[in-house]
C-alpha cells in the first residue's frame, strides 16, 4: 500500500542516447547534424517545388507536400534534443519535457502513417478507377483526408500520455534511449503498467495496423489491376507511379513493427537502432525516394533551382 500511495518523485529523466562513450559524442553530433540539415533542406525543397509548379498541383503531390511538412516537424521533435545531449555532460530532460516530446513524436509519427495510407488510396483510385479519379479525388475529399490524418493521431497520442502520467517513477530515471519513447519509460515505472500495456496491445495495435492494412489492401487491388494491363510498357508505367511510395512504406512500417510488435521485456539496444530508421532516417530519405525516380518531381525541383539561380 505504501508504494501505491507514492507520487512520482522523478522530476527529470536522463537520456543515455546512442552511446555512453565520450569519444563517440562529437562524431555522433556531426553525423546527426548533417542528417537533420539534409532532412530540413530536402523536405523544404519538395514543398517549395510542389507549391511553385502548377503541374504538381495534383492530389498525389498535395499529400506529398503535407508528408514533407510533417517529416520536418517529426525530425525537429527528436533530433535537436539529441544534438544538445551529444555535447552536454548532463543529458537530462524534464518530466514535462519528456511527456511533451513523446506526445508530439507519436502524434506526428502516426500522422505520417495515415498520410501514407491516404497516398496509397490515391494511387489505388488512379490505377483502378482512372475515369472517376478527378471526381473521387477532388479537393474536398483530399482536404478531409489530410484533416483526418492530422487530427486523429493527436487523440491517440493524448490517450497514451494521460495513462503514462498516472504511473509512478520512484526508482531509476535513466532512460536507455535517445528520446522519450514509451517502452523504455514503462520499464522504469515502479507501479502497475497493466492498463498501459493492455492499451498498447489493443488500441495501439489497432491504430497502427489499420492504416497499414489499408495500404496492403490498396496495393493488392493495384497489383491485380496492373496484371490485367496487356502491354509491358503499361505495366511499367503503372508500377512506376507506386514504386516510391511502396519503398517509403516498407522502410517506415518495417522498422516500426520490428520495434513495437514484441514483448516489452525484450526491448534491447537493437530496438534503438531500428527506431532511428523511422524517426530520423525515414524523414531524411523520403525526399530522395520521391524525387530520384519521379520525372515530374525532378522537373519541379529543376524549375525551382533554376528560378533561385536567376
Amino acid at each position: 500500500m505504501e508504494r501505491l500511495n507514492q507520487t512520482s518523485s522523478v522530476s527529470e529523466f536522463i537520456l543515455l542516447g546512442l552511446s555512453s562513450r565520450p569519444e563517440d559524442q562529437k562524431p555522433l553530433f556531426i553525423l546527426f547534424l548533417i542528417i537533420y540539415l539534409v532532412t530540413i533542406t530536402g523536405n523544404l525543397l519538395i514543398i517549395l517545388a510542389i507549391r511553385s509548379d502548377p503541374q504538381l498541383h495534383t492530389p498525389m503531390y498535395f499529400f506529398l507536400s503535407f508528408l514533407s511538412f510533417i517529416d520536418i516537424c517529426f525530425s525537429t521533435t527528436i533530433v535537436p534534443r539529441m544534438l544538445v545531449n551529444f555535447l552536454s555532460e548532463k543529458k537530462t530532460i524534464s518530466y514535462a519535457g519528456c511527456l511533451t516530446q513523446m506526445y508530439f513524436t507519436y502524434a506526428l509519427g502516426n500522422t505520417d502513417s495515415y498520410l501514407l495510407s491516404a497516398m496509397a488510396y490515391d494511387r489505388y483510385v488512379a490505377i483502378c478507377d482512372p475515369f472517376h479519379y478527378v471526381t473521387i479525388m477532388s479537393r474536398r475529399p483530399c482536404v478531409l483526408l489530410v484533416a483526418f490524418s492530422c487530427s486523429l493521431p493527436h487523440l491517440h497520442s493524448l490517450l497514451h500520455i494521460l495513462l503514462l502520467n498516472q504511473l509512478t517513477f520512484c526508482d531509476s530515471n535513466v532512460v536507455h534511449h535517445f528520446f522519450c519513447d514509451i517502452n523504455p519509460l514503462l520499464k522504469l515505472s515502479c507501479s502497475s503498467i497493466f492498463v498501459n500495456d493492455l492499451t498498447i496491445k489493443t488500441e495501439g495495435l489497432v491504430f497502427w495496423v489499420t492504416p497499414f492494412l489499408c495500404i496492403v489492401f490498396s496495393y493488392v487491388r493495384i497489383l491485380v489491376a496492373v496484371l490485367r494491363i496487356p502491354s509491358a510498357a503499361g505495366k511499367r508505367k503503372a508500377f512506376s507511379t507506386c514504386g516510391s511510395h511502396f519503398t517509403v512504406v516498407i522502410l517506415f512500417y518495417g522498422s516500426i513493427f520490428y520495434v513495437y510488435l514484441q514483448p516489452l521485456s525484450s526491448y534491447t539496444v537493437q530496438d534503438r537502432v531500428a527506431t532511428i530508421v523511422y524517426t530520423v532516417l525515414s524523414s531524411m530519405l523520403n525526399p530522395f525516394i520521391y524525387s530520384l525516380r519521379n520525372k515530374d518531381m525532378k522537373r519541379g525541383l529543376g524549375k525551382l533551382m533554376g528560378r533561385r539561380k536567376s
